[in-house]
């Protein structure tokens, strides 16, 4: 009886990459790879060949967290949000000196004009 249990453990522990194989597959398929050559004159009559690999994600929006460096080509829908008191209702509040509020899907985030630093992040804020 202990060798069978054995047996079917091994297999078991053998059978599990295999399975994984295609769940890896469907997760590489979200990422779409683009290559490019570019050719142009370089200074002095020179031809200068740059080969880039462009890596295109389907999702390539992120989850904001307080302390975190913001970049707008990281959010989705990005907008500036001039005048917080028309959303009050959705739990803003003014921002301190040096801030701004920022819509990233549906979070507001409170974000340092110089640097870029998050200082607030209200989830589901625009839902």
């Amino acid at each position: 009886m202990k060798k069978f249990i054995l047996a079917a453990l091994a297999t078991s522990i053998l059978a599990s990459p295999i399975a994984m194989a295609p769940a890896e597959a469907q997760g590489r398929q979200d990422h779409q790879e683009r290559r490019t050559t570019v050719v142009r004159e370089g200074p002095h009559g020179r031809t200068v060949v740059t080969n880039r690999t462009v890596v295109n994600n389907r999702n390539n929006y992120r989850r904001w967290n307080k302390g975190q460096r913001f970049d707008r080509r990281y959010a989705q829908n990005y907008r500036e949000i001039n005048d917080w008191r028309a959303y009050r209702g959705r739990r803003l509040y003014a921002p301190p000196r040096g801030y701004h509020w920022v819509r990233s899907g549906n979070d507001a985030v409170l974000v340092a004009v110089s640097g870029s630093l998050i200082g607030a992040v209200l989830a589901g804020a625009f839902n």
